[in-house]
């Protein structure tokens, strides 16, 4: 019998509204808890996303969500999807990082990125530099966070950031998992290829997905990183019905948008997957549209995890 294709998967639940679910702020705890409760007993890993002020003003902050994921499912790995270099100091985020590493007996992967919704910046009082500075602050603040996490005392002195003579104790033990997302073709990914254990990016057509993986092919090759020692993991926006066309339906133009989620039945929806498999990616975080009702997501894990081991 063939072995079944690889892919796992964490769950990204709302911390506030994303344009394709109902947030009932009143009711949002108990739906929650219903829905970690489901997820945490079928992924591999509980998600939460770094927005301060993106479609409404309802959101909670990701580092927040995060600890109390991590109190109250002891079982499954903590991510990020993905946290902002701009919204907290690398020196900060290397201590909080190491610390829910310590207490969580290692079950943190840190997601992170450069950032990019100006208005949320310009809305909280942050500089908004240019895509360029952003992308060399962030390969500076992974610098930082990496000293942080090896050395003690650590010191670090770049154009943006500088630590000197920092404790970062206790130093985790194993390091998070360091998940770096963007698909900037020339810089941030040549930032994956420096520092990444697992690269993330958004859901895209496979025909640009595929030249996003060229590209950091061609990154790693130039400065001698093994390609394959990086995971490469995708964020997809699931529609899933026992009836195709209502799938279909529910995802409506979001299909045709520069962002596609992955609609339809099972069967379609494990054929998409595994075609993102033999493409090269293992690892999905999943947000599903009926956060309250959870009926797809229910689906999901009864007809097409199984068919990935």
């Amino acid at each position: 019998m063939p072995s079944k294709p690889l892919m796992e998967f964490g769950y990204n639940p709302p911390s506030g509204e994303r344009g394709y679910e109902t947030i009932r702020p009143r009711e949002y705890m108990g739906d929650l808890h219903r829905a970690l409760d489901v997820a945490s007993q079928s992924f591999q890993s509980l998600w939460t996303s770094d927005h301060l002020n993106y479609t409404t003003e309802w959101r909670l902050e990701c580092w927040t969500l995060l600890t109390w994921m991590a109190a109250r499912y002891p079982g499954p790995q903590l991510g990020t999807v993905v946290m902002s270099n701009s919204f907290r100091s690398p020196s900060l985020m290397a201590k909080m990082a190491s610390s829910i590493q310590h207490l969580t007996y290692g079950r943190l992967i840190l997601g992170y990125g450069a950032g990019w919704y100006e208005p949320e910046y310009r809305s909280y009082g942050f500089d908004y530099p240019s895509a360029r500075t952003r992308i060399e602050m962030l390969d500076e603040g992974v610098r930082v966070m990496k000293a942080m996490w090896t050395d003690s005392p650590a010191n670090f002195s770049g154009e943006y950031y500088h630590v000197d003579n920092v404790h970062c104790e206790p130093l985790p033990n194993p390091l998070p998992i360091l998940m770096l997302g963007g698909g900037g073709e020339r810089r941030t990914l040549r930032v994956v290829a420096e520092h990444a254990d697992w690269w993330n990016d958004v859901m895209r057509p496979v025909d640009q997905l595929q030249r996003k993986l060229d590209a950091l092919k061609v990154h790693c090759e130039a400065i001698g990183r093994d390609y394959d020692s990086i995971r490469k993991t995708l964020a997809p926006r699931f529609y899933l019905h026992r009836t195709h066309s209502k799938a279909l339906e529910m995802a409506g133009d979001k299909m045709t948008s520069d962002q596609p989620p992955i609609a339809g039945d099972p069967v379609a929806v494990t054929e998409q997957l595994m075609e993102l498999v033999e493409m090269g990616f293992d690892f999905s975080v999943a947000t599903f549209p009926q956060f309250q009702e959870l009926d797809d997501m229910k689906l999901f894990v009864n007809e097409v995890m199984p068919h990935f081991s």
